[in-house]
């Protein structure tokens, strides 16, 4: 019964939503923050429904267009398309379906979520077609994720007000996030691509692991990481989080210097750990840290 429900899961990795979703999430508790951070359940249900199916329209459509090169790359061989475990039109199906789910969900949440939806399938779609033609694909897979954010405060709070400039309902405060996101995204990004650097190379395939090499790559992702970090600490200023935030901020530091120590000293073998466990890690952190200062404000160092 669940066979073939966690094909599909595998298919389009759906645990790998833990990389965008918690962001999303921190986005719509700190737009809720009137309420205590909880928007209702209509809204989180539709918010998670929104994300929920628009990484599986990005996936899929990734996958359907890298079909020939993932069959060609012994990494990526044994992939459900490649292999025959899926059918073309089963993941064109699904592609249409996700992303018909994102357009249904966003109607119901606000007219502007409406409006830009198809935006933003568009917009997550692209990233998929980039690495044929420019070496900053990073750049735009990053800004595709950096819509959680900026959509789920849409969601709850319907627009972007930028007055006051600084506060804790200023409109600045998703966009400083998605900043944030885009900059995480285009370090460990650099990294996953390192296990494909002779691949992509062979088949003129771009990326900045191409570009500039694996080592000058690696200090490029480094750079990118220590800038999120810090559009992080400014969220949490702008924000007005103190003590709880702080510790996590501290957790997500030594996690992104772990991860790069790990890039830099171990085989490519050690690339998943540090790919998917410890950004894993980071984002859910950051979802926890925000919780905690929205839900208890009173916990304070000043307190």
């Amino acid at each position: 019964m669940f066979a073939p429900i966690s094909k599909y899961a595998s298919f389009v990795k759906l645990s790998h939503t833990v990389f965008a979703l918690p962001f999303a999430l921190a986005s719509m508790v700190v737009a809720a923050r009137e309420n205590r951070g909880w928007p209702g359940w209509r809204t989180f249900g539709l918010i998670l429904a929104a994300m929920v199916c628009a990484r599986t329209c990005a996936m899929a459509f990734n996958r359907i267009v890298d079909r020939h090169f993932d069959k060609l790359n012994p990494r990526t061989a044994t992939r459900h398309l490649p292999a025959g475990q899926i059918s073309l039109f089963s993941a064109v199906l699904l592609c249409v379906l996700s992303g018909l789910g994102l357009i249904v969900a966003s109607y119901f949440l606000n007219p502007v979520c409406f409006y830009l939806s198809p935006v933003a399938l568009i917009v997550i779609c692209f990233y998929s077609l980039t690495k044929r033609f420019t070496d900053f694909t990073h750049v735009y897979l990053g800004i595709a994720l950096a819509l959680a954010p900026i959509g789920a405060w849409l969601a709850v709070r319907g627009g972007l007000s930028f007055w006051p400039l600084i506060g804790k309902q200023s409109g600045l405060l998703p966009i400083v996030l998605a900043c944030a996101v885009i900059l995480w995204l285009i370090g460990f990004d650099i990294i996953y691509a390192l296990q494909d650097y002779d691949f992509d190379r062979e088949q003129k395939l771009h990326s900045l692991v191409v570009r500039w090499g694996p080592k000058n790559a690696l200090s490029a992702a480094f750079l990118a990481h220590i800038l999120m970090w810090g559009l992080l600490f400014l969220f949490g200023l702008l924000s007005g989080f103190r003590m709880a935030y702080l510790i996590g901020l501290l957790i997500i530091l030594g996690s992104l210097l772990l991860e790069h120590w790990l890039a830099r000293r171990r085989s490519l073998k050690w690339i998943n750990v540090a790919f998917f466990r410890l950004n894993a890690l980071i984002s859910i952190v950051f979802l926890v840290i925000t919780i905690a200062e929205v839900v208890f404000p009173g916990f304070t160092l000043r307190r």
